[in-house]
């Protein structure tokens, strides 16, 4: 039925609900994934490029409702976790994907998305190991399916296991691949929660610097390394917060905006995943995918409960 109504109609439709605020960021997921495996997307290429950017904006402006003091210890505690919680899943994921052998180039891109942010690290180290586009597919299509089922999965589970915001925000960055699912995951858990998960998980995205260069010095190609900029402005704007308390009105608005931007982001991503993606998956790099994603995120909640990550 879907498909008799005009693709462009409802793809406006569907993107002016979710920055509207009328979805919850799980809804504007969930609808987003029923467009895209229903209908053809009329505009896939400009509809990435929106998200990519999006994502950026929304996570500076979200800035603009975070303590500055409580980011910097946020990201102190972080960093360590993160060191270490990256180099397990890139010696993991590498071992993965000559068990299921699954091609060198795709199993790389698919343990990098897993190991430090998602599409970013994938997008961010692609050009360097010269990955072709059906790589690219692959790795992106494995990362972004397991990125959706994150946002709807973890927080029945933090609630049933009575986490706290600070521990189900520090195990969110540490298990969930993308950003905007960190973010999605944690603002259903609470507000501390989002605080610390998506403070972390930028500390996680700086490893895309060191495993860019890296990869370039190991595969010795001068591939352009693409900077996380944005991570910058999202402390800058948490500096605006903390010191200019004349600026209480606008410093909340812009948080709304980026919370409302994080979800039309949601909704964008959900568009762009087709039956088309999934059947280029294959079995092999998904299940790659998927057991990396199960020890990294079981691990990582098992030294959390015992106390042994700690925010």
């Amino acid at each position: 039925m879907l498909e008799k109504l005009n693709p462009k109609t409802l793809f406006f439709v569907g993107l002016i609900c979710a920055a509207s605020g009328f979805l919850s960021p799980p809804i504007a997921l969930l609808i987003g994934l029923i467009f895209g495996l229903t209908i053809a997307h009329p505009y896939p290429a400009d509809s990435g490029e929106l998200a990519k950017f999006l994502l950026k904006a929304s996570v500076v402006a979200l800035g603009f409702g975070m303590n500055l003091h409580e980011v910097l210890h946020a990201g102190r505690s972080g960093f360590l976790y993160t060191a270490g919680s990256i180099t397990f899943a890139l010696l993991v994921g590498l071992l993965l994907g000559r068990l299921f052998k699954v091609e060198k180039t795709a199993a790389f891109l698919i343990t990098a998305g897993t190991a430090i942010c998602g599409g970013s690290a994938i997008a961010a180290v692609a050009p360097i190991v010269q990955a072709s586009d059906e790589e690219i597919a692959i790795s992106m299509g494995t990362v972004f399916i397991l990125n959706s089922v994150a946002l709807f999965l973890f927080p029945p589970i933090g609630w049933a296991l009575h986490l706290s915001q600070e521990q189900f925000g520090l195990w969110s960055a540490l298990a969930i691949h993308d950003t905007s699912s960190v973010v999605g995951a944690t603002a259903r858990y609470g507000a501390v929660a989002l605080v610390v998960g998506t403070t972390i998980k930028l500390a996680r995205a700086l490893w895309i610097v060191p495993l860019a260069i890296g990869t370039a010095a190991a595969k010795k190609t001068k591939g352009q390394i693409r900077w996380p900029w944005f991570i910058l402005f999202f402390c800058l704007a948490a500096v605006v917060n903390t010191y200019f308390p004349v600026l209480a009105k606008f410093d909340a608005s812009m948080s709304t905006l980026g919370r409302l931007g994080l979800t039309a982001t949601l909704y964008l991503i959900g568009t762009g995943l087709s039956r088309a993606t999934i059947k280029k998956v294959g079995i092999r790099p998904f299940l790659q995918g998927v057991v990396l994603w199960i020890i990294v995120g079981s691990l990582s909640l098992a030294l959390i409960l015992k106390g042994i990550i700690a925010f």
